[in-house]
This record gives structure tokens, C-alpha cells and sequence, in this order.
């Protein structure tokens, strides 16, 4: 069901691979709130994955890219502009890899050229994302940039290993350039923390399963889905949060706030049964 929160509005998705991908999510529900937009990915994940799909369902541009390259970036404002008629009002950046989660390089013994890589393709794209738009005046007075993001920025989350500096990274390019796109510009620039979430890139993650039956069990709300996402994302495009900038927004079924849940507790002490005697008594020796 839309709502035209999005209507005459133009934007620019970064990341969608297949229907997995939460970006994916995001692309259609914003023009399901009447937005035009454009498509962008690598070159090989244009390749690899499904997105000409996507972009025929959506009648979108879709422009192959390296998010890295500032060359390429400014070819991605530059078409999507022309394509779509004016200046962008909104951009998502939903872009992750590490190398070393891939080559199963644990955090105590990574490969720091993959390192470099992790944080240029993970966070610094993100920094020359907005650089570029900037600089090309391609974003709309009170346009919105936001950028995916997940909590094992501030807290250590087991397997998540250097994609969780990437991510810190991420949230301060969000705070640092917010104030002054905002300042010039008027331009908001937030990170959604969003739960874990079964995608290409999140399957790669160490432990994943079980870490989704944990922060399903600790939120009160539940894991917040990519379709959950897609939704709040549309909220944090359109007018609605127009004074909300510089923020990482948590979104994920209040897991953030939580220490400890009656759900999570009940599978733990499962794990204690057979020490018990048969009148529940726990037998220390």
C-alpha cells in the first residue's frame, strides 16, 4: 500500500544484487511511494546478480559502477540526473564486503591490504559518494543520503570481525559530513542500524543463524526484516524527517536497548537440563 510520501521525488539506489538484497527492497518500495529512480552496482555484480530485472520491473536506469572510484561515481549523478530530469533527493548506500570475512581471516590475523579494501568499498565509497555529490551540486536543497549500518559498530558482535571498523567509519562519515552538507545545503545524512538480515553479503557472516535466533529472542519487536527496512528508509527519504540528520538510527526491534529477555534466558538455561535431577535440582558433582 503507498502513501505518495515519495511523489516527484528522484533517487539514486547503490547495492542491489537480487531480491535478497535489502537495497532491493528499498528500490521498490520507494517508487511504490512515487519516486523515479536510478540503479547502481559493480560492474560484475550487474553481471552476477539479477538486477536488470529489477530495473525492467521498475522502468529505472540501471548504471554499472565502481562506488570507489570517483570517476564513476560522478558518471552515476551525472546520468541519473539526465535520466530522471533534475536534481537527486534522496541516495541510498547499501554497500558492504570484507575480504577477510570471505577468506575466513580471523580479526587477530587479517590481511591488511584486504583490510584497505574492506573499509574502501564498506565506508570511504561512502565519503566519496556524498563528496562527489557535492561537489557536482547533484542533491536537492533538503535532499536525503542514508547509508545501511548494523550495531557491531559499537558493540563487538562474534564473526562480524573488520566489517564492524568499516562500519564505525561509516557512522562518523554520516555525523562529520552531515553538518556541513546540512549547514550549505540543508542536505540530512543518517545510518539505519538495521538487525541482522539474511542477504547475500550478511550470509558471509560467522555464526549467522545463530545470531539471528539470538536478537530474534532478545527483541521485544522482533528482527526488523528487509521489507521492514524498506519502509523505514521511505520515511527517512520523504519530508516527514526533514529535520533528522547526523543520527544512527536504530532499527531493530528495540534489540539495542536489551541486556537481557525472558525468551533468550529460557533457551540458555535449556542448556543447563542435564545437570538437573529429576525433581529440577541442579547436581553439582
Amino acid at each position: 500500500m503507498g502513501y505518495n510520501l515519495l511523489k516527484g521525488k528522484r533517487g539514486i539506489i547503490f547495492g542491489a544484487l537480487n531480491d535478497m538484497s535489502i537495497a532491493w527492497k528499498v528500490a521498490e518500495r520507494a517508487v511504490e511511494e512515487g519516486a523515479v529512480i536510478t540503479l547502481s552496482n559493480t560492474p560484475l555484480a550487474v553481471r552476477m546478480g539479477t538486477t536488470n530485472e529489477l530495473a525492467e520491473k521498475l522502468n529505472a536506469k540501471l548504471i554499472p559502477a565502481d562506488a570507489t572510484s570517483v570517476s564513476d561515481l560522478e558518471e552515476v549523478f551525472r546520468q541519473s540526473i539526465e535520466a530522471l530530469g533534475g536534481k537527486i533527493d534522496f541516495v541510498l548506500h547499501s554497500i558492504g564486503m570484507s575480504p577477510n570475512v570471505r577468506k575466513k581471516r580471523t580479526y587477530d590475523d587479517l590481511d591488511y591490504e584486504m583490510l584497505n579494501t574492506t573499509l574502501d568499498i564498506s565506508a570511504i565509497s561512502f565519503h566519496k559518494m556524498i563528496q562527489v555529490a557535492k561537489k557536482m551540486d547533484a542533491i536537492s536543497d533538503g535532499g536525503s543520503i542514508v547509508a545501511l549500518t548494523y550495531m557491531a559498530a559499537q558493540r563487538t558482535v562474534f564473526g562480524y570481525n573488520d566489517m564492524a571498523d568499516a562500519k564505525a567509519m561509516l557512522e562518523s562519515i554520516a555525523r562529520s559530513f552531515g553538518y556541513i552538507y546540512g549547514r550549505e545545503h540543508n542536505v540530512r545524512i543518517n545510518t539505519i542500524s538495521q538487525s541482522p538480515t539474511i542477504t547475500t553479503a550478511g550470509s558471509g557472516v560467522k555464526g549467522i543463524n545463530g545470531l539471528l535466533d539470538f536478537s530474534e529472542r532478545m527483541s521485544p519487536l522482533g528482527n526488523a526484516t528487509a521489507e521492514d527496512c524498506a519502509d523505514y528508509c521511505v520515511v527517512m527519504f520523504s519530508d516527514l524527517t526533514r529535520k533528522v540528520t547526523m543520527q544512527n538510527l536504530y532499527h531493530d526491534g528495540g534489540f539495542s536497548s536489551m541486556s537481557m529477555s525472558y525468551k533468550a534466558m529460557e533457551q540458555y538455561n535449556k542448556s543447563f537440563d542435564e545437570f538437573k535431577d529429576e525433581n529440577g535440582k541442579i547436581i553439582y558433582g
